[in-house]
């Protein structure tokens, strides 16, 4: 576990914080988080979703890391192994979800350190990631070194109906 703030990070067993992590989601899409979905995001559908994710951890291509405040979930990070032959060296950065309560107190920031130091555990030497194209997060990984490889306009459609780009990233890694 990586403390932050009096809190803790961790791999997480999917049936331990299930619930939580639908009301995390939820919480994300509610507050205009560009990953995936269009408000408002039903329980049900939330559910599919990280029994999606749950599925790709069984199968040992997705690592989902969770951020607790006083044993409450707060936010949550995934990692996507690549598992071709030629690409065992990178991973994509995934779904990076902090409680509107929360942000700005660095769970955000802490989740992706920890997230980097599991990809380097993993033999990961390069991340990449995307984000919707102004959104907060932007700074964020700029600020943790991701350089930005360009945009793709009109990538995804947002709650008002309008198409926003998205810009990829990507940090080489250095291991230990």
């Amino acid at each position: 576990m990586t403390p932050f703030a009096g809190s803790s990070i961790a791999v997480v067993r999917p049936e331990e914080a299930l619930p939580e992590l639908i009301a995390l989601l939820r919480d994300t899409v509610d507050s205009g988080a560009s990953v995936g979905f269009i408000p408002p995001l039903g329980e049900d559908e939330a559910r599919q979703y990280w029994q999606g994710v749950f599925r790709n951890m069984a199968q040992g291509t997705h690592i989902l890391l969770v951020a607790r405040e006083d044993g409450r979930v707060v936010g949550s990070v995934q990692l996507e192994l690549a598992t071709k032959a030629n690409a065992l060296h990178r991973a994509e950065v995934q779904k990076l979800f902090v409680l509107q309560s929360q942000r700005r107190r660095g769970t955000g920031r802490a989740l992706m350190q920890a997230i980097e130091q599991v990809a380097r555990e993993h033999k990961r030497t390069l991340l990449v990631l995307d984000t919707r194209e102004g959104d907060v997060a932007e700074k964020l990984y700029r600020k943790l070194g991701y350089q930005e490889v360009g945009v793709i306009p009109a990538y995804a459609l947002n709650a008002n109906g309008e198409l926003d780009g998205t810009i990829i990233f990507y940090k080489t890694l250095l291991l230990a």
